[in-house]
């Protein structure tokens, strides 16, 4: 298991779980942006700050980055003590119709746009802002401070079709010999709001399990075989806990926060893999060079042999053309910033893995390219 220590900040995080805002530093060191001078006749002119939180962005969507999200925005704060970011965690559906209708200045999703959503929002570019792992987790009482079980992609499937209905099926029996699994029924859990965590673990479904993507498909809302929903990584997670026997998919960092035990996988080589750091650096890897224009792209049921198989981008979605300059040139700004090293820290420290750098050059050449009245904010 991964240190639950690492997540000193992701607590706090999880707590707020709609609104993160980022609060003033009290520093003294103040942004050179949006300066003011007050000056005595024939005297030398003394810029003072603008106000604390003067400049409010709001921002919307997916719950799988919430705590690096929330994290990123308190320590942007020092800074730049005067942007303020008020970000919802409503899940990547819900972000990407706030994006589209512009009632945000930013939005946040784990899928990746469909063709009819780009086309309703012209000029909309997805940022991979860093990656993480879906894990497959579990409240089996039984197994209580046992070793994780073993699962592999068919299984899972069946699980989540309802086909696999005992927790002592053949098939997990199967995958975990010596374990001794009750003869008790398995209460499958899903995502009930529109979600990139659900795009990726359905992405990975159809990638293999051919029942699967003919009858249920992949997408960030499907319908579900069987299941109880839950909203957000926040409401699963809950729903887990309180369900002895129950399985779902949540994001690594709601997993290991909240004390939810996870399964291993064995991925699409045959090894059995944990869900980490290195092994979503290794998915990631996999895929290296094949980042197209649009920064958007697959990384699920890697080949590699280290490769954790449940993996994905998440990306902030910005307008390419901004109508507000002060708050583009901010989010740019703060960009620059989370893909710098205090923003590669947060991530690490939260069990994100920070873009490769052939990605992160990707991010920073579109993001010189976003202007506001013709003018580059890059």
């Amino acid at each position: 298991m991964i240190d639950s220590t690492r997540l000193r900040a992701g607590g706090i995080a999880l707590a707020a779980l709609l609104l993160v805002t980022a609060c003033s530093s009290g520093s003294s060191s103040s942004p050179s942006s949006g300066s003011t001078a007050s000056t005595e006749p024939g005297a030398s002119a003394t810029p003072t700050a603008p106000p604390a939180g003067s400049l409010q962005i709001s921002g919307a969507g997916a719950t799988f980055p919430f705590p690096l999200y929330s994290q990123w925005f308190y320590d942007y704060a020092f800074v730049n003590p005067a942007v303020k970011f008020n970000y919802q965690s409503i899940g990547s559906g819900g972000g990407i119709q706030q994006i589209t209708k512009k009632t945000v200045d930013f939005g946040a999703s784990d899928a990746i746009l469909t063709q009819d959503q780009y086309t309703a929002a012209p000029g909309i570019q997805a940022f991979p802002t860093v990656a993480g792992a879906d894990v497959v987790a579990y409240n089996l009482k039984a197994l209580a401070g046992k070793d994780p079980l073993i699962l592999d992609g068919a299984t899972v499937a069946n699980i989540f079709l309802g086909t696999i209905k005992k927790w002592n099926d053949p098939a997990i029996a199967a995958l975990n010999p010596g374990v001794t699994l009750p003869d008790q029924d398995i209460i499958v859990v899903h995502r009930s709001d529109g979600s990139g965590t659900t795009y990726i673990f359905t992405d990975f479904l159809s990638k293999v399990s051919d029942q699967w993507k003919s009858q249920v498909g992949n997408a960030t809302s499907v319908n579900w075989p069987v299941g109880l929903g839950g909203k957000g990584n926040e409401g699963v997670t809950g729903t887990l806990t309180q369900n002895d026997g129950s399985i779902g998919y949540v994001e690594l960092a709601y997993a290991i926060a909240n004390k939810v035990s996870y399964a291993k996988m064995q991925n699409s080589a045959g090894s059995t893999i944990e869900a980490s750091i290195a092994s979503t650096q290794a998915a990631m890897a996999d895929f290296s060079g094949q980042m197209p224009d649009s920064l958007t792209i697959s990384i699920v049921n890697a080949p590699g042999k280290d490769s954790w198989p449940i993996a994905g981008y998440t990306y902030l979605l910005l307008y390419m053309q901004q109508t507000d300059c002060a708050k583009g040139k901010a989010i740019v700004d703060f960009l620059k910033w989370a893909w710098g090293d205090a923003g590669t820290k947060d991530a690490t420290n939260l069990n994100y893995v920070a873009l490769p750098d052939a990605v992160k050059a990707k991010d920073l050449a579109k993001l010189a390219q976003i202007t506001c009245n013709g003018a580059p904010l890059g």
